[in-house]
């Protein structure tokens, strides 16, 4: 989905049903998304600016809003941080650089990018050589897979952790 000037994204869980969420911080505002159905699920356009971007806190947080309103999100991107590069399935993220600044973003299903021919058990999902790569990772169900650019947020789930 095309977010433009996103600064990093964070995952969260909705308190009814326990979905994924992703929260995205962007230099329009904040959003917060469903990650299965890509669907808005709430918008401030004008958050606080003190809490605005997640380096105005030690570590590296944003307010939630909508229905996770009252929690702070772990925002990875622009300003650091990170997001999960495995999950208990034993898929795994390695994002590399050969041709410096253009992230590659590889994904395998056993953490080894190595062993096997490509498309054969990892893939190449990502070359960000047309916006800035902010962030990649898992969310912590393992079931949400998140690639977050300046430009863009492309999700990926599953319906259970099984391989």
């Amino acid at each position: 989905m095309p977010i433009g000037g996103l600064l990093g994204i964070g995952f969260a869980v909705h308190p009814d049903d326990g979905r994924d969420l992703v929260m995205v911080v962007s230099s329009d505002g904040h959003g917060l998304f469903d990650a299965v159905t890509g669907g808005k699920i709430a918008r401030d356009r004008d958050p606080d600016p003190d809490t605005s971007t997640p380096d105005a806190s030690p570590d590296l947080t944003c307010p939630g809003l909508g229905p996770i309103a009252g929690t702070w999100v772990h925002i990875a991107g622009l300003f650091g941080g990170g997001l999960l590069h495995t999950t208990s399935g034993g898929w795994a993220l390695d994002i590399v650089v050969p041709e410096w600044p253009n992230e590659r973003v590889l994904l395998s299903a056993d953490g080894d990018i190595y062993r096997d021919p490509h498309g054969q058990g990892w893939w190449h999902i990502l070359h960000s050589n047309y916006s800035t790569f902010r962030a990649a990772g898992f969310s912590p169900s393992g079931i949400t897979l998140a690639v977050a650019t300046s430009s863009d947020l492309t999700l990926w789930t599953r319906p259970s952790l099984r391989a």
